[in-house]
């Protein structure tokens, strides 16, 4: 990889990581105005998806390479975006964000079932960080066993997990272009969206009754999420997974800066030290591919 793909990669991931890190709010913004998490994901996804595939030509030639790790892709994404909007909605922002940040735990089981990264004394450090901060985190007297607390930070966790199959993904598929990846990531959200929206009784009625300040947010953000998906797509395809989620921690310090400013959430002192033992845990995992390569220790995918 050149030093030019190099920069790219990482400014990609790092826009995406403020943009994401922000973007709970224009959600809620909606949320406020009549529009329900569901109906405007699936508008801003639809949106960014045509204004894309205006400029990305026929990528669906790609269609008979695609294969059945683009169906996984497809499927990922879909609830990585969703996932988020629906946590967003519904919960702190911070403990929601910091439970989808245990992203660094799945990645590396994924990694090493998909890419054959093979897990050292670092992966094993980073499956005992993130685990202690989660039950930091989640720890509860009254409930006993650490586990989220509500619907919000079980979906925050569930979209973790698929954040993660996503980037490991997205790595692995090196077949398939850039473009094609970018469009399952929209097409695959709004896939996943208009399945869920058909069995909501009020969709239609709340597709008719938008108002029309709305719709200015939903074009923004959609053509938000167009540009931002291909940034973090290009970083994804061209960094290893492992370093990859690395970048991603500075959506957790906007996240924060976001939530206090623009919803009054404060952090607590467990969301600190939990956050402190997950964001250790993401910084060691882009030490195993450092690791790695160093003692010659290929996957049997970067052989090819």
């Amino acid at each position: 990889m050149s030093s030019k793909q190099k920069i790219l990669s990482v400014a990609g991931l790092l826009s995406g990581a403020l943009v994401w890190g922000v973007m709970w709010y224009p959600y809620r913004l909606l949320h406020g105005m009549g529009v329900g998490g569901i109906l405007s994901t699936l508008i801003t996804y639809c949106v960014a998806m045509l204004l894309g595939l205006f400029f990305m030509g026929p990528i669906w030639r790609e269609l008979r390479h695609a294969g059945w790790q683009s169906i996984v892709l497809l499927a990922s994404a879909g609830w990585t975006n969703l996932g988020y909007v629906l946590a967003t909605l519904e919960g702190e922002i911070m403990r929601v964000m910091l439970l989808f940040y245990l992203a660094p735990l799945w990645t590396l089981f994924f990694s090493y079932w998909l890419l054959r990264e093979k897990l050292n004394s670092f992966g094993y450090a980073i499956i005992l960080l993130s685990l202690s901060g989660a039950f930091v985190i989640l720890w509860d007297a009254r409930h006993g066993l650490p586990l989220p607390q509500n619907l919000a930070e079980w979906i925050g966790l569930s979209a973790g997990m698929s954040f993660a199959l996503m980037n490991v993904m997205v790595r692995r598929i090196q077949h398939l272009s850039l473009n094609f990846k970018v469009v399952s990531a929209w097409f695959g959200t709004a896939l996943f969206t208009a399945v869920l929206a058909g069995y909501q009784d009020s969709f239609m009625t709340g597709l008719q009754n938008i108002p029309t300040d709305a719709w200015g947010w939903l074009l923004a953000v959609g053509l938000a999420i167009c540009v931002i998906t291909y940034s973090v797509q290009y970083g994804l395809t061209h960094l290893p997974a492992n370093q990859a989620i690395v970048l991603f921690l500075s959506e957790l310090v906007f996240a924060a800066v976001s939530a206090y400013l623009l919803a009054g959430e404060e952090i607590g002192s467990r969301e600190i030290i939990g956050a402190g033992l997950i964001v250790s845990a993401s910084l060691l995992s882009g030490k195993i591919h450092h690791h790695s390569s160093t003692n010659k220790i290929k996957s049997a995918w970067e052989n090819k």
